[in-house]
């Protein structure tokens, strides 16, 4: 847009929301998840990490699914910002985390657990969900909420273990 004294950007944000609410899936467990998620792995599933969110609202129907980061062999990046800024522009009340492991290794690394953890505190913030972070691989997937390291993680960050 042109001012009389400079140049301003104009911004838009868009969301084609073409499914009708009574046609969406209903993600009931790890394992819909798992099977609605798959099918977006097709081209990477063991040859590099990428990382889909889908996003859902309050009664768990989904949303949509949005790729969010494609990276090497052994990890991808997951982009708070990019994470949250998608799930504002939908009006999501939950997401559900994703991403794959070429090397067909279920458990989660590390950076895997941090990333979890600061999402989930960065979803509180705006009143979001962080409902599950599936891993999958082209046989199985590993799921945080089933194991239950989400309320690990919530305790971790704010409960840190003393050392004596």
């Amino acid at each position: 847009m042109k001012t009389t004294e400079f140049t301003m950007p104009e911004i838009t944000i868009s969301y084609k929301d073409n499914v009708k609410a009574s046609e969406r899936v209903k993600i009931l467990s790890s394992e819909t998840s798992y099977s609605y998620l798959k099918p977006f792995y097709i081209e990477c599933m063991e040859h590099h990490e990428e990382s889909y969110v889908m996003f859902l609202n309050r009664a768990n129907k989904a949303l949509g699914v949005s790729l969010i980061s494609k990276g090497g062999m052994a990890e991808t990046v997951m982009d708070v910002k990019i994470i949250l800024q998608t799930a504002l522009k939908v009006h999501a009340s939950g997401i559900i985390l994703s991403h794959n492991h070429p090397s067909g290794n279920l458990r989660p690394s590390e950076p895997d657990k941090q990333i979890t953890s600061k999402i989930k505190e960065a979803c509180k913030v705006l009143d979001l969900h962080l409902l599950d972070h599936i891993i999958l691989t082209e046989e199985s997937y590993y799921s945080f909420a089933d194991e239950g390291l989400l309320l690990a993680l919530f305790f971790l960050s704010h409960y840190p273990i003393q050392k004596a």
